[in-house]
């Protein structure tokens, strides 16, 4: 199961798996877009794609993607939780209304579905979680890289606790992802450097690589391998500020 399966990472995610020639259940919020996606990777792989609508910033949405995960005569073996977006803006210009929702999809949904699936995978004695945070997990950078830090936090510490049950987890982080994420916060990327920007189907090859060793975190290149290296050895404050400057020109808040 892939959420947010329809583009960027998820799309990206959604091909590999299929060429692998696994089934999928694809779940996003527009539901022809679902369906297109489905019926072409279908067609090319020969798989099968199940559409699932929901949206994940409503109680509905989760409900429904959680009740599919806990289904245990048509499981689902590895759940991609990348359902995610960015708010344009400094805290405070945006509303507290979406500042709300963006926790609610990087926060509640990856808890409630990671728990749904995990509980159902144990159960079996395999299966795996891979939740896609982001490289702003490790700088200061308002709700975005709060959320983010959050997802690397629960992921690595649900691993432990399930260590020996045969369910994996992992958090992703990549860093800028050619994609339609800064196009649909409104953001420009003409000033973004080429040197940071990552392919996602090579990113999705090396995350799933990472899982297949064990791996607890992916940051799936060693551009910000090296970037979050320097994040851990800058001190807060210094950093802090050149993340904010940069956070507010290059990416979401």
């Amino acid at each position: 199961m892939i959420t947010g399966s329809t583009a960027g990472i998820g799309a990206a995610f959604a091909r590999r798996l299929a060429a692998d020639g696994h089934d999928l259940v694809l779940v996003a919020r527009d539901t022809g877009r679902l369906r297109e996606q489905a019926t072409e990777l279908h067609d090319r792989h020969g798989i099968e794609a199940e559409v699932l609508t929901a949206d994940l910033a409503t109680d509905e949405g989760i409900d429904a993607v959680a009740a599919r995960l806990g289904d245990r005569r048509n499981p689902v073996d590895l759940l991609i939780n990348n359902a995610g977006f960015g708010n344009k803006g400094r805290f405070l210009d945006v509303s507290m209304a979406d500042e709300l929702r963006m926790l609610k999809v990087h926060c509640e949904a990856v808890l409630r579905l990671t728990s749904a699936a995990a509980e159902a995978m144990r159960e079996r004695g395999r299966g795996g979680v891979v939740n896609v945070a982001s490289v702003a997990a490790f700088v200061p950078r308002g709700t975005y890289g709060a959320s983010k830090a959050w997802v690397v936090q629960f992921t690595q510490g649900v691993a432990r606790d399930l260590a020996g049950s045969g369910v994996r987890l992992m958090a992703l982080c990549p860093g800028f992802v050619r994609t339609e994420f800064h196009q649909r916060a409104g953001m420009g990327t003409d000033n973004i450097p080429n040197w940071l920007w990552l392919d996602a189907d090579k990113l999705v090859a090396a995350a799933l690589a990472d899982l297949a060793r064990g791996k607890t975190l992916s940051v799936p290149d060693p551009r910000y391998k090296a970037l979050t290296g320097v994040a851990k050895v800058v001190p807060r404050g210094l950093l802090g500020g050149i993340t904010s400057r940069t956070g507010r020109k290059y990416g979401p808040q």
